[in-house]
């Protein structure tokens, strides 16, 4: 294991999404792709973020380093 972050990322990514996906053109990779990533950045909650979704642990985090010490 090299990165605790990605690998994990790739094989969820490789599962749900490329293993059950049959691409046509590049571009409709791209749109499929595009619909999975932000469904999986705005939606979905993770366990290592405390069940909240990356888009809503970026915005808690921008808060905490906005406040006054």
């Amino acid at each position: 294991m090299h990165n605790g972050y990605v690998e994990p990322f790739n094989g969820r990514m490789r599962d749900e999404l490329l293993n059950e996906s049959l691409f046509f053109s590049l571009d409709h990779a791209c749109s499929v792709i595009a619909e999975w990533a932000d469904d999986y950045n705005h939606f979905r909650p993770h366990s290592s973020l405390g069940y909240t979704t990356p888009a809503d642990y970026a915005g808690i985090i921008a808060h905490r380093s906005r406040r006054p010490c």
